[in-house]
């Protein structure tokens, strides 16, 4: 069982979904739309698709099998194919594989052999493994928690050191403001036995 996905016409106009008619028309496009992409904010444009009616005039038709049928296709569905591509992250190949932390995630990883294009020797590609938690990884980690622990305890330290910075100024400010007051006082007073003594 196939439904078609889309199409193209001879002329390589493609077949867009909602237009009923199987000629070709010329609508006006915005952003969102397909088939067309603005180049600046608020661009409109007149673009010519396909109506998605199937007619004579088509080049390609794209299928997409949906049901699987009682006889296989030849060269479709009689091979059995491995994938090409698997998961890269961690978590998603140990829930692909219902894997538990304690075993190797690298392990699972979809590998692809191929010969060299002199043909000399195989090799092995593998995709590198996004987040994976590695003893590396943990050093890392507990090194930065090191670093902003010592940075912390390091600002503790320079707030208590300039708290107590500010009180010695303060005192010392408080000192010599008495000081001068005595003065001043001391001033006041000599002044008045002064004048008594004229």
């Amino acid at each position: 069982m196939r439904s078609i996905s889309g199409g193209n016409d001879k002329q390589g106009f493609p077949m867009a979904q909602g237009i009923l008619s199987n000629g070709r028309v010329r609508l006006m496009m915005a952003k969102g739309a397909t088939h067309y992409r603005p180049r600046r904010v608020g661009e409109r444009k007149r673009r010519s698709v396909r109506g998605c009616i199937v007619g004579s005039d088509l080049a390609v038709l794209n299928l997409v099998i949906v049901k699987k049928g009682e006889k296989e296709i030849p060269g479709l569905t009689d091979t059995a194919r491995a994938p090409r591509l698997g998961k890269k992250r961690a978590s998603k190949i140990r829930k692909l594989y219902s894997l538990d932390k304690t075993q190797d995630v690298r392990k699972y990883v979809v590998t692809r052999t191929y010969e060299t294009k002199k043909g000399k020797k195989q090799v092995q590609k593998r995709p590198k493994i996004q987040r994976l938690v590695t003893p590396l990884v943990l050093q890392h980690k507990a090194e930065r928690e090191r670093e902003v622990k010592a940075a912390r305890e390091r600002a503790r330290s320079e707030k208590a050191g300039y708290e107590a910075m500010l009180k010695a100024r303060s005192k010392e400010k408080r000192d010599s403001e008495a000081a001068a007051k005595a003065r001043r006082s001391s001033r006041k007073s000599s002044a008045k036995v002064d004048a008594l003594k004229a």
